[in-house]
């Protein structure tokens, strides 16, 4: 049987993609195994084969991402040097966080994370600063803060984790559980889409709209998390969420809410700068706003990766509802705006792709979208009760 035309490319291409990888590539792959094997070592004891299956596709998940997009190496080593720091001056020692100087002014989890918020926020005005003066110095500046917020808020997680260990070990869990942690999480993984796009369409003008959705989740976080009701502290697991589930299920929904809120607000970019153009405006300022075509490309990609994401979410959430509850689906008011938002996205993406939409009325869409998916995040915890409700506000 002869080999077919799009085969014969298909195999070039594979065997073109290997051959792509460098000495780097391959020293990146080997040090994340050897991350791996470390953590095997040590912990293996205490996990069982989901979990081991789960560092297995971490690993290969952290190699490929750093195959695919190179600064992401960089991040991910000063992002595991500062929590190893931090661990290791912490030793056995939780009371540590409260006398040694870098814990308790950089690198414990709270500094850590404060040093995110300050970070994100001077980054959204630097963002906006440069691009109404257009100097390429800010924008440069503002994107370095905003590596840097993502590189603590991530020491900040990890090392949380960390610390929910040394107050005992029943009390430690990967720090997704609860509002204050999740927004934390929404923030890192949002920032990290942003970098990617902006590193890819190669401008800085997009920066200032999606850190206002990030300052905004800062707000949030500052006022519930520091405020009277202590929700930055570490509290044990509710029974229901002591499952390896979790540790899958909630970054893969975190994954699809931060596309979408940063299609949301590239969508009031569109908006802005389509409105100033069909009224005639003419200037250096809407001249520097991101080009509209640029806008709605990555505003499609953002949708499309954030409906996978929310897609395998949902599918894993069904699948820990049924060894939780005994069923696939029940109808909870999380799970019934879920259905809801994927269905939203859903219909985005079938117009764009099947019906030609672009432009003016997906960015509205996308706008609105971001609401319906906020109240499926915090709505439902606010006005109505049901099987998921463990981070009320």
């Amino acid at each position: 049987m002869s080999t077919t035309t799009s085969e014969m490319q298909n195999m070039f291409e594979k065997q073109s993609f290997w051959r792509s990888l460098s000495l780097f590539d391959w020293v990146w792959a080997a040090t994340v195994l050897l991350g791996c094997g470390y953590a095997w070592n040590e912990y293996s004891a205490h996990m069982d084969n989901y979990e081991a299956g789960i560092l297995l596709g971490t690993g290969l998940s952290i190699i490929a991402w750093g195959w695919l997009w190179k600064p992401v190496r960089a991040y991910s080593i000063a992002v595991a040097l500062l929590s190893l720091f931090a661990i290791s001056l912490y030793g056995n020692n939780l009371a540590l966080g409260e006398s040694n100087f870098f814990l308790k002014f950089l690198i414990s989890s709270k500094s850590a994370i404060m040093w995110m918020s300050a970070l994100y926020v001077l980054a959204t005005v630097a963002y906006f600063i440069g691009l109404v003066t257009g100097s390429e110095f800010t924008n440069k500046t503002a994107s370095a803060m905003t590596w840097s917020a993502t590189v603590m808020g991530l020491v900040g997680l990890l090392v949380r984790w960390r610390e929910s260990y040394l107050i005992h070990v029943d009390v430690g869990h990967i720090p997704v559980s609860n509002l204050y942690e999740v927004f934390i999480l929404f923030s890192i993984i949002t920032a990290l889409l942003y970098l990617y796009y902006e590193g890819k369409s190669k401008t800085y003008n997009m920066g200032g709209f999606v850190l206002l959705a990030i300052s905004s989740a800062v707000a949030f976080l500052l006022w519930y998390g520091f405020g009277s009701r202590g929700a930055s502290e570490i509290q044990p697991l509710v029974p229901a969420l002591q499952s390896y589930w979790m540790k899958i299920h909630v970054p893969a929904n975190f994954v699809g809410y931060g596309a979408f809120a940063l299609a949301a607000m590239l969508g009031v970019a569109y908006l802005i700068k389509d409105s100033m153009l069909k009224r005639g405006a003419d200037g250096a300022i809407i001249r520097r706003l991101p080009d509209l075509d640029v806008v709605d490309d990555v505003m499609y990609k953002a949708i499309a990766l954030g409906f996978a994401f929310f897609t395998l979410a949902t599918i894993l959430g069904a699948m820990w509802a049924a060894e939780a509850w005994g069923g696939y689906w029940s109808w909870d008011p999380k799970e019934t705006w879920a259905l809801i938002v994927w269905l939203n996205y859903a219909a985005w993406l079938h117009l764009r792709l099947t019906k030609g939409w672009r432009g003016r009325p997906l960015a509205w869409w996308a706008v609105i979208g971001l609401f319906v998916t906020l109240f499926a995040f915090i709505g439902v915890n606010m006005f109505l009760s049901g099987l998921h409700s463990y981070g009320e506000l």
